[in-house]
């Protein structure tokens, strides 16, 4: 009997979870019993595992075996972030990202940012209309949701917008309208650029504590702001898990 594709036992196996024959927790048979169950050998169905673990619907825990993931991914709304009335709190240290991932009943924070004062590489040159090389202001930051990390939102700012401004502090600061309208350069127009690009880089991976060794598909999105003059004030690059994020926008027809 021909052996069916590592791809067809995932589907298999994806479409259990869907019906809700495999609960979100539970445990998946043995190995050997899975090899078994589809007539394949117990290494097809490692490949299958690593496959299903990299789209986020499966879990190892050490010593215990592989669990169906409890997955609830943060809707993320395009079309109103950063646009209109932003939903910023100073008081509360509530960005508009943190309120919209907050009226979802979820708990949103944020690491500490690091900043650095950098050579632009190619593509964030191209982004702010630099010639690659020049410096500029990176701002790294890691967004969890329930405290897992759901994103990687990097910026990077003209070193004559963001010097000696909040840009520089390497805290989680949050200004009425955003830090970039508080300093007097508000965005004014926005691009969005979004590529699916599997998987995320090690470094990205490490930072985001993602499964060493599966890769893990990911949404890259570049935001470019703009300012009154028509000229880029940043580019923010969002890293975003393909399982963990849906990428919302609404538009009136």
């Amino acid at each position: 009997m021909k052996s069916p594709p590592i791809r067809e036992i995932a589907d298999d196996l994806e479409g259990r979870i869907a019906s809700g024959e495999l609960q979100p927790g539970e445990q998946l048979p043995s190995t050997r019993d899975l090899a078994v169950q589809y007539e394949v050998s117990e290494k097809t169905i490692y490949r299958v595992i690593s496959l299903m673990k990299a789209s986020g619907q499966l879990e190892a825990r050490q010593g215990k075996g592989v669990f169906v993931r409890s997955i609830k991914p943060l809707e993320w709304h395009l079309h109103r972030f950063e646009r209109g009335s932003r939903r910023d709190d100073p008081a509360a240290g509530r960005d508009d990202w943190k309120a919209a991932a907050e009226e979802q009943g979820r708990v949103a924070t944020q690491d500490t940012p690091r900043v650095s004062v950098e050579p632009a590489p190619s593509d964030v040159a191209k982004w702010l209309q630099v010639e690659p090389g020049t410096f500029v202001v990176a701002r790294r930051r890691v967004r969890r949701v329930d405290d897992e990390p759901f994103q990687l939102a990097d910026s990077w700012f003209p070193t004559s917008i963001a010097l000696d401004t909040d840009l520089m502090v390497e805290d989680d600061v949050t200004r009425p309208g955003g830090i970039l309208a508080f300093i007097g350069h508000p965005q004014v127009a926005l691009r969005d650029e979004i590529r699916s690009w599997p998987p995320a880089t090690p470094v990205e991976a490490e930072r985001l504590e993602l499964p060493e060794g599966i890769g893990t598909p990911v949404i890259r999105h570049p935001r470019i702001g703009y300012g009154e003059d028509g000229k880029p004030v940043r580019v923010m690059v969002t890293v975003a898990p393909g399982h963990l994020n849906t990428l919302v926008y609404e538009m009136e027809v």
